[in-house]
């Protein structure tokens, strides 16, 4: 598969229309359609650009892998937040999660990595957030 046809595969994936991926990428539809026809070679910098909107990584992109993922933490990341959903004190907040669409999987990971990010190094009597 060439790098145009993962473009826009990893676009279709997110739902997305060329309009709003180029606006969001803050590129013109027209680039966006050259990249995903091939018609047109990203540089570097938009190539990352590219792995990080998709959430991909550049190897997948470039076709050196088909593993779509983030890389190990990736899989780390998701093991850990199944055993925090499965745990009956948090699992109502994430219940449709094991039944849901692969986008929306994606999703509610992102908000979990979020919200464990921001309570890394709170301390007990740390106000949320803080």
């Amino acid at each position: 598969m060439t790098l145009g046809k993962r473009l826009r595969e990893r676009r279709e994936r997110f739902g997305k229309t060329q309009l709003d991926a180029a606006r969001e990428l803050g590129i013109s539809n027209v680039q966006l359609s050259r990249y995903e026809s091939d018609d047109r070679k990203p540089e570097p910098e938009m190539l990352s650009r590219f792995a990080e909107y998709y959430r991909t990584t550049t190897d997948y992109l470039l076709g050196r892998t088909e593993d779509t993922t983030l890389g190990s933490g990736s899989s780390a990341n998701l093991a850990e937040f199944e055993r925090f959903i499965n745990n009956p004190e948090h699992g109502v907040f994430f219940k449709e999660y094991l039944n849901a669409p692969e986008e929306r999987k994606e999703e509610m990971l992102r908000f979990w990595e979020f919200i464990r990010e921001k309570e890394r190094n709170r301390r007990p009597g740390d106000r949320q957030g803080e």
